[in-house]
């Protein structure tokens, strides 16, 4: 069954993927992967937004501090009924229900070798073997000395014709394994395969040579596809999917994610004036507003302006500099305040501009912004400390304390933020007298944990002292 590509999905399935891409980049990771799910229950075959889901699904976990042998285990035994019926759809011949039963299990645990397997028999069952391959190579990452792992997916590799991504997986066996007579074997496999396929240039001339044409395109897409893979490209690299890219922007003017993919390609090539330019005319290709749009112009001339900086800098231009960093402050502010007022209901939005109020001392502005920004669950804790912190600059310390508690309440680990807020809380107790109190209560607390935090190694020391 051919994978679907993004330009082939429905207006729907393109819109419920978008949305997960926005999610993702705002990193609400939760709805992303709602989104993406929804997806693939009207695309299975859209193999772009599976990777998509794994990636979240795998920075949600661990972000979530999640991982590890134990909770391998109880994800296991916890999805073991779900695992079960999964495994009785494929003997049963429905791979796709099995497929999918897969994938949700792997949502809340994306490396969890028995979900995985499942899911690999659900995809080769269903004739869709890249979904296999990606995740096994996903997996791969993170058991590098699985040689069971490598095995499958060598013998993946064959059955779809790329045995010199094949070799790759035996050789990576037989350097953990060097007496494995089963992987010397396979590997010769794989490289008799590969030599075999490699000589298909002498049948190239059949045809009336179009052969020669099929196989140079496959070596020009093979080249962009390399360049693409490669996490620091160069500037031939670089130019290259530009102009990939921009055959793709031609073909189909009105597809968002090819401009948003050559914007960044052109930023990589210090081409700021392109960027902005194709990200434009599909903001008006679109015919309304778009807030992805907006903030990938946004950024895109933050780092127009950082990139002078530098040069500044470079120059031993430091008044240029200065000049190019004040010109930066006042358009980042600029731009998000523009951008609230037009997407009035983008809570994360208002919590940066929130922020911004509060590092130029408009206080009162700030608290509105916050007050709206904690209605949302992701920045909701930090929006309640820097309602505390509103209120304590304008000196009214006991709505200062209310919020600062609040959103002490609410986290469990003594992380950054919760230190920050037990050392204001301890300053509010300090500014009424009470400094025993504030070392007791709070500072003792933070220097439990962390003793380098702030000054609060010698707050605890001048409270022995005066004990």
């Amino acid at each position: 069954m051919a994978e679907v590509s993004e330009a082939n999905i429905s207006r729907r399935t393109r819109e419920l993927f978008d949305k997960g891409l926005v999610a993702m980049e705002r990193n609400n990771l939760p709805y992303a992967m709602d989104m993406f799910m929804a997806v693939l229950e009207i695309e299975p075959r859209f193999l772009k937004c599976r990777k998509f889901l794994r990636a979240t699904s795998i920075k949600f976990m661990n972000e979530s501090q999640k991982g590890g042998k134990f909770f391998h285990i109880t994800a296991t035994l916890s999805g073991l009924p779900a695992l079960i019926s999964g495994k009785m759809a494929l003997r049963s011949g429905d791979a796709m229900r099995s497929l999918g039963i897969a994938e949700k299990l792997l949502r809340s645990d994306p490396l969890n070798m028995p979900f995985i397997h499942l899911l690999c028999g659900a995809a080769l069952k269903a004739d869709m073997p890249e979904i296999a391959i990606h995740t096994l190579n996903v997996a791969r990452e993170y058991y590098q000395q699985d040689f069971a792992l490598l095995y499958e997916l060598g013998n993946l590799y064959l059955e779809v014709s790329q045995p010199d991504e094949a070799r790759k997986c035996f050789e990576a066996i037989i350097a953990l394994r060097p007496n494995d007579a089963r992987a010397l074997q396979a590997l010769k496999n794989a490289m008799a395969r590969d030599t075999m396929l490699k000589g298909g240039w002498d049948d190239a001339s059949k045809d009336g040579g179009g052969g020669y044409r099929k196989i140079i395109k496959d070596v020009n897409e093979a080249a962009v596809l390399e360049a693409d893979n490669k996490s620091v490209k160069d500037e031939q690299n670089v130019e290259m999917l530009i102009r990939d890219n921009e055959a793709k922007v031609k073909r189909e003017p009105e597809n968002v994610n090819y401009r948003r993919a050559l914007a960044k390609l052109y930023v990589q090539g210090n081409r700021f004036d392109a960027a902005v330019r194709v990200l434009e005319e599909g903001r008006r290709a679109a015919g309304g507003a778009d807030p992805q749009l907006d903030q990938a112009l946004s950024d895109i001339k933050l780092k127009q302006y950082e990139s002078e900086i530098t040069q500044c800098r470079e120059n031993g231009d430091s008044a240029g500099a200065a000049v190019k960093e004040k010109e930066k402050r006042e358009f980042y502010f600029k731009s998000v305040q523009t951008r609230v007022e037009r997407y009035p209901n983008d809570l994360p939005l208002r919590f940066e501009f929130g922020k911004l109020l509060y590092e130029n001392g408009q206080y009162n502005e700030a608290v509105q912004q916050f007050q709206l920004a904690q209605r949302y669950p992701k920045t909701h804790t930090q929006a309640l400390y820097y309602l505390g912190m509103c209120f304590m600059q304008k000196t009214q310390f006991d709505l200062a304390k209310e919020q600062l508690e609040k959103a002490a309440e609410e986290l469990t680990e003594m992380n950054d933020l919760k230190k920050e807020i037990f050392y204001q809380l301890g300053s509010l107790l300090e500014k009424t007298g009470d400094f025993t109190q504030a070392a007791n209560r709070y500072y003792k607390e933070i220097y439990q944990t962390d003793i380098g935090f702030r000054d609060v190694a010698a707050k605890i020391e001048q409270a022995y002292k005066k004990n």
